[in-house]
């Protein structure tokens, strides 16, 4: 096997670990799939208990950022190719295992919480300018899916612009396809934007 293939395959698994469901299943013993949006994401386990909620966005994020790093530092020692291709490959099937788990016949949340951790050790820049654009949309319009795909859009320019790729072009690729996934997860979300339906962030609600 291929160190792309291992890698892929790895980090497939990690980011396939749905800690939202596991938190909800352990402490409540309820499925969050039954649950508000049906999601297994922070969002709306947070509606079933924000400290959960918080725990869920945590190792989410976790989940991404750790095979990312193991990758890295892998490719430092042993891969003779570019670190940061593989790094960024490991970074993309992490989300694509947490969008679509084998877990959960591959329905899975929609990758916001993974790609931070996924892609905060590698661009960190590009990062920061992603979580100020979600912070300053949800501030502004109060919808926390337009504070994410805002900010996945946003995301692969302020890497180009910042030069946060390491001079790595596959980098850009995949920083690209991973906001490209995270956007088409949102697909419910933006039909229900632009109808008007889309229900707004309240602080305090759970």
């Amino acid at each position: 096997m291929t160190p792309y293939l291992f890698t892929a395959a790895l980090s497939y698994l990690s980011g396939s670990i749905p800690f939202g469901y596991l938190l909800v299943r352990l402490v409540r013993g309820e499925d969050i799939r039954q649950t508000g949006s049906g999601n297994i994401g922070a969002t709306n386990v947070s509606r079933k208990s924000p400290t959960l909620g918080v725990l869920t966005l945590l190792l989410d994020a976790l989940k991404g950022f750790a095979p990312v790093m193991l990758a890295l530092q892998w490719a430092h020692r042993e891969f003779s190719g570019s670190a940061y291709s593989l790094a960024s490959l490991a970074a993309f099937f992490a989300i694509v295992g947490h969008i679509f788990p084998v877990w959960l016949k591959f329905h899975g949340g929609k990758g916001v919480a993974t790609g931070l951790g996924s892609w905060i050790g590698l661009a960190p820049r590009g990062v920061l300018v992603m979580v100020l654009v979600f912070i300053l949309m949800v501030a502004v319009f109060r919808y926390i899916s337009l504070g994410s795909i805002t900010a996945a859009a946003i995301f692969p320019v302020a890497a180009r612009v910042l030069h946060d790729y390491h001079g790595t072009p596959a980098m850009l690729w995949w920083i690209a396809a991973s906001s490209f996934l995270i956007i088409v997860k949102h697909h419910a979300n933006i039909q229900r934007l632009l109808a008007g339906t889309e229900t707004k962030f309240r602080a305090g609600r759970t």
